[in-house]
């Protein structure tokens, strides 16, 4: 019997980019089970979803990215954290990946791109 998919929990305040990654074939082998706008969204998604795996933006309304990520990996230290964000962001995302961000994606992204982030995040793991 095949594993079930890993649940993917997409976090950007962009809509755009929200259904741009769900769109994804990077995607398909992964059960999206949520998008919020925001951290704080992604807090509340992430205790009613219980995903293994997010996509995270780091500049976003209420809760910013990096604050998420800690928030994200308290509650689930076992969590894969993708931070997508755009390259003037570089200072914020190391800072991410400190607080337990597990990989980096510059935007803007290719579908190719995308996937080989994801295919190295999961394969580290």
């Amino acid at each position: 019997m095949a594993a079930a998919p890993l649940k993917l929990l997409i976090v950007d305040d962009s809509n755009i980019i929200r259904r741009r990654i769900a769109r994804s074939p990077a995607v398909d082998r992964l059960a999206v089970v949520g998008a919020a706008a925001n951290g704080v969204e992604a807090i509340e998604l992430c205790r009613a979803t219980n995903p293994d795996l997010v996509t995270m933006d780091l500049t976003m309304p209420e809760m910013d990215g990096v604050a998420c990520v800690e928030k994200l990996v308290a509650m689930k230290p076992d969590i894969l954290i993708l931070v997508v964000s755009a390259l003037s962001d570089k200072a914020t995302a190391v800072e991410a990946i400190r607080r337990g961000a597990n990989g980096f994606l510059c935007k803007p992204f290719t579908d190719r791109q995308l996937d080989e982030a994801l295919a190295e995040l999961l394969a580290g793991h």
